[in-house]
């Protein structure tokens, strides 16, 4: 019986049965062997910048310091065992818990008000401007920002003004007697004057520790103290200090200023019964006064030091400063990724949330948020990776003898590296980094592909 059955086309034209031909057939474009040429200096460049480090950070985290001695995992143990690691991971961990969350939570806020306030471009682009400074310069600014002295350092500057708007500072803080016996400390603080007084005496009041230019401007010559009537006490408090030297200690000599505005108060039986200012000779009056004894003592107000302002760069609040500045930086980013997330959400769904009577703050919680979360997990994750890689604002902002309370792991591992110079341990330090960055990383990943599927 002849063979009825018909060959299939590519036969019929002698094409060959299967292979690439086969598969390509009808395909457009260049050959797939072409692409990995278009690829290879981008792969050669990878290999070289990123994998050949870590597979020599491997390799060499098993060696010791001077890379002689294959020491096995010797620096792992040492890592673990020493008390600058166990401090990095501690702060990591403080910086990994709050300042994701911190930056995220305030480039939501930001980026609400954008959608708010007629200004909106203007606004992005200061909160956005922080990321075209490096983390160098962001340290410097940060460092500047953070000095003790309130006459260099804006955030002890403000801190200061509003302190002592509140609880002015005594015109006198280092006013103090001559000799630690002329004026015991009152009870209350301040000064007192060991004798007591009754109506119609005098008391004068020498002080020193205060430079002459440092007098109020209104200062005068000061007064000899006379006595006043019978119902009154009367004094003197002045600077008991000739400029050019000479003079009596303890007498008001022509040149020696007084003390005006100093707070005077009699006191009676622990109680305040009055209280004077002194005038610009430093004469003082107290009128109407009983005759029982009294005690004349200087108000803890008139020494009253200035507020100094917070130690931002001190071992407590170091890195917590370090984070407001990151948050500074980190903010316009987390803001612009947000502020695209928001435009992308329907408007409709806002809407019938609103007709269906929600508040404001009921829309932002329930329907906001909830369709901004793949943005918002993003930003974190984001947020994670460079966190755990911290290393240029701790390094900058840190003052040398507090860098050790302020350590992290990236600053370790430098520290370890380059200060001591012991190779081995510091690359055991990055190879440890990048085990606690790998999961963020292929989460992140994870979390694209699911978004493109």
């Amino acid at each position: 019986m002849a063979d009825t059955r018909q060959p299939p086309p590519g036969a019929a034209q002698g094409a060959p049965p299967g292979g690439e031909d086969e598969d390509r057939a009808g395909a457009l474009g260049p050959p797939r062997w072409l692409s990995l040429v278009f690829l290879l200096p981008a792969l050669l460049f990878l290999g070289a910048y990123m994998v050949y480090p870590i597979l020599f950070s491997v390799y060499r985290s098993l060696w010791d310091a001077a890379g002689t001695e294959f020491v096995w995992f010797d620096n792992y143990v040492k890592m673990f065992s020493s008390p600058g690691t166990f401090i990095a991971l501690r702060n990591n961990a403080v910086w990994l818990v709050v300042a994701p969350i911190v930056v995220t939570v305030a480039g939501l806020i930001f980026a609400v008000l954008t959608e708010r306030i007629k200004w909106a471009t203007a606004f992005k682009l200061i909160v956005f401007m922080p990321m075209a400074v490096s983390f160098l310069a962001s340290g410097v600014i940060f460092r500047l920002v953070y000095e003790q002295d309130p006459e260099r350092g804006l955030a002890n500057a403000v801190i200061t003004t509003v302190q002592d708007t509140v609880s002015p500072a005594g015109a006198y803080p280092d006013a103090r007697p001559r000799e630690e016996g002329d004026l015991p400390a009152a009870p209350g603080g301040g000064y007192e004057v060991p004798e007591q007084v009754s109506a119609g005496e005098t008391v004068a009041i020498g002080l020193v520790g205060v430079a002459p230019e440092d007098l109020p401007g209104d200062a005068a010559p000061a007064a000899v103290p006379q006595p006043g009537g019978p119902d009154e006490i009367t004094g003197t408090v002045w600077l008991d200090f000739t400029p050019g030297g000479g003079g009596e200690e303890g007498a008001v000599d022509p040149e020696e200023r007084g003390l005006p505005g100093m707070e005077v108060q009699l006191v009676s039986d622990g109680q305040v019964e009055a209280t004077a200012g002194a005038e610009p000779d430093g004469s003082f009056v107290f009128e109407d006064v009983g005759s029982g004894p009294y005690t004349v003592q200087l108000s803890e107000r008139n020494f009253t030091p200035p507020y100094a302002g917070v130690s931002w760069l001190g071992p407590t609040l170091v890195t917590p400063a370090i984070i407001g500045a990151y948050l500074w930086v980190w903010a316009g980013f987390a803001m612009v990724l947000i502020a695209a997330g928001l435009a992308a959400i329907p408007r409709d769904a806002l809407e019938a949330a609103r007709v269906d009577g929600a508040t404001e703050w009921q829309v932002f919680r329930r329907v906001t948020v909830p369709l901004l979360s793949p943005v918002l997990m993003v930003v974190f994750v984001t947020l994670m990776i460079y966190v755990l890689k911290i290393f240029d604002l701790v390094f900058v902002i840190a003052p040398g003898s507090v860098q050790a309370d302020a350590n992290v792991l990236a600053l370790e591992m430098w520290r370890v590296a380059f200060g001591i110079n012991d190779q081995g341990l510091g690359s055991a330090l990055a190879v440890f980094l990048l085990l606690l960055v790998i999961p963020a990383m292929i989460f992140q990943i994870r979390r694209f592909r699911r978004e493109e599927s």
